[in-house]
């Protein structure tokens, strides 16, 4: 009797958050994409707080691989670190919202 173990294979990153720079009052967009679906616990997150999905934060996954983050109307104090957790995996990056000059 021959008894055959598939065990499936686990996620990974395919593609990373990547660092943004954003002016005040637009939207930061950061995407990442997994391996394949399926993956639990999926978590977005802003300098160690969770985001939900509201008018502000748009949270959407597209195929099961890719989840994207839109952060819109930015202001200064958005700047920091976002991060994206699934399960294990985990990415982050910078967001940078600058201020607009009004000095020529």
């Amino acid at each position: 009797l021959l008894l055959l173990y598939y065990t499936e294979e686990a996620a990974v990153i395919v593609s990373g958050l990547k660092n943004t720079d954003v002016f005040v009052g637009e939207s930061a967009t950061f995407t990442c994409e997994l391996s394949h679906p399926g993956v639990k616990n999926v978590q977005w997150w802003l300098d160690g707080s969770p985001l939900h999905n509201n008018f502000v934060t748009e949270i959407s996954e597209q195929d099961g691989t890719i989840h994207t983050l839109t952060l819109n109307d930015v202001a200064c104090h958005d700047s920091g670190t976002v991060t994206f957790r699934a399960g294990s995996l985990i990415s982050s990056a910078k967001l940078l919202v600058k201020g607009i000059s009004l000095l020529e």
